[in-house]
């Protein structure tokens, strides 16, 4: 499907509205951005982007329509989330097209996502009839406590490019559950998959009429137009942001001047421990996969490859015979399993760090640009596999893009530290047969990621389970398991259903 046509499937042309509040689309005040695809460089669309005043504007629609939508019982509310989910099935190949060719991933990335969103609707709707508090013992006679959990409040959702809808879907479909009202601000180099998705919405809210219209808003714009002015609202309840670290540690200021709540998945370096025991021909698999899948461009990329030394040369040698095999190409095209990076600045980045670990004195295999057989105007390269020093700088960094990078261990304890000695901790994985092993990683003393997974890559994550990271990565969660308490504000009740007046602690305070 070329770009023209899977746009026009939502109504999408040349011209965009980036602004949206519910099924009302329109123009913003701030400059016009042009959005261009990784695959062959085109420009797919250019929107007139959001400014300040958009965003005070959307705020306030938002928090006018919160007011109503708190009130709203929710399993109702879960039926709202439920048919967004039915309208995102039968959409879903149109959706993943414009992700394709907006973000660069293959077919099959490019549906799994979709599916995702599906998935976490699933889950909210099931929420929506589960969002249980407590009762307490009290201490007092004729007494009894209780936790109940309330919507807390308009939303603002930050997206990265490299998971355009998912992470939106993470956030918005255990928001409106619970019973909040959403803003959300996409990356603006992969806005038109949010414009998609806003027009889902709003077929839905048709069929609805009885739900506000601004619980689910959308602002194109940048960090500067919108980025900031969302995270420094004080009508925001809450701002789920995803992206670098450094642009988590400027929201995370922000939002705490003012006492606010930011929830943030950020930079990922994640490491993989591949034992003696392991089974190579299920580690290889997951390994590659983890690598190179979304051309490296993952939060959960794998990055760091710490291999018992006794199979070192063995482990490389198969990957690299796997790497000489891999379709590099249009991610649209029919067996390619590694597309573009994103942009140019990407590439770039890419090239450093290689540089950075020949300085190193690492050995490099790969990483250069591929222009033969590919569609003029992306960026495509092969992926990089390097031989380092565990304690050379550059493995500190996350470089958003497929290197791997592989160094020796002889014990175990030897490779629990190097694993853990990098700022960032979202996912890690170990390889291993020995259950002894596994505990140990999985273990406090083990990985201190937010995710650490056996005999499974470190990407691929599942919806059931609460998504993020420690350390730099943020220490937010999303998507399953209790996360969705990040949307609510919990209370603490003291029920007296006595004839007296007890005090707590056995104070007397007779009057």
């Amino acid at each position: 499907m070329q770009a023209s046509d899977a746009l026009r499937t939502f109504g999408i042309d040349a011209s965009v509205e980036g602004v949206a509040v519910g099924r009302g689309f329109g123009p913003g005040t701030g400059p016009a951005l042009a959005v261009r695809s990784p695959i062959d460089g085109q420009t797919l669309a250019t929107v007139q982007s959001a400014a300040p005043t958009d965003v005070r504007r959307v705020v306030a629609a938002a928090s006018r329509a919160f007011q109503d939508w708190r009130l709203v019982p929710a399993p109702r509310r879960g039926e709202f989330v439920r048919r967004i989910g039915q309208k995102l099935r039968e959409r879903k190949a149109d959706l993943a097209a414009i992700v394709s060719w907006e973000a660069g991933k293959i077919t099959q990335e490019a549906l799994g996502e979709v599916q995702e969103m599906i998935d976490i609707a699933d889950f909210a709707v099931g929420l929506s009839r589960q969002l249980h508090g407590l009762t307490i013992a009290s201490e007092r006679p004729g007494h009894r406590m209780m936790e109940q959990w309330h919507p807390l409040g308009p939303v603002g959702v930050i997206t990265a490019f490299n998971f355009p809808v998912a992470v939106w879907a993470w956030n918005a479909m255990l928001a409106l559950a619970c019973g909040d009202s959403v803003i959300w601000k996409p990356s603006e180099k992969t806005p038109l998959t949010a414009v998609a998705c806003q027009r889902i919405v709003a077929d839905v809210m048709a069929d609805m009429p009885e739900v506000p219209d601004a619980i689910s808003c959308l602002l194109v714009g940048d960090a500067t137009n919108v980025g900031r002015p969302l995270a420094a609202s004080v009508d925001v309840s809450l701002i789920s942001a995803t992206g670098s670290t450094r642009m988590g540690k400027e929201v995370a200021t922000t939002v705490a001047g003012r006492l606010g709540r930011s929830l943030l998945e950020l930079g990922g370096n994640n490491g993989l421990i591949l034992t003696p025991s392991a089974d190579l021909n299920l580690a290889i698999r997951a390994i590659v996969f983890a690598a190179v899948g979304t051309a490296g461009q993952r939060c959960t990329t794998l990055r760091r490859l710490i291999v018992h030394r006794s199979i070192k040369e063995e482990v490389i040698g198969r990957l690299l015979a796997v790497y000489s095999r891999l379709k590099i190409g249009n991610p649209l095209d029919e067996g390619v399993l590694v597309g573009p990076l994103i942009d140019e600045a990407a590439y770039d980045a890419m090239q450093q760090a290689l540089a950075d670990c020949r300085d190193a004195r690492g050995r490099v295999y790969g990483g250069e640009r591929i222009t033969a057989g590919v569609p003029a105007g992306g960026v495509y390269v092969r992926p990089a596999i390097v031989e380092i020093n565990p304690h050379a700088p550059v493995i500190t960094r996350e470089t958003f893009a497929p290197i791997l990078h592989v160094m020796p261990y002889e014990t175990m304890d030897e490779a629990i530290e190097w694993h853990n000695a990098v700022p960032q901790g979202l996912s890690s994985a170990i390889f291993t047969s020995d259950i002894r092993e596994a505990e140990r990683f999985m273990g406090p003393a083990g990985s201190d990621c937010g995710i650490a997974n056996v005999n499974i890559g470190t990407s691929g994550a599942e919806i059931g389970g609460a998504f993020g990271g420690e350390k730099e990565t943020g220490g937010g969660r999303e998507s399953g398991s209790d996360a969705w308490k990040a949307y609510m504000r919990r209370t603490t009740n003291t029920i007296n259903y006595s004839t007296g007046l007890p005090l707590a602690q056995g104070i007397s305070f007779e009057v």
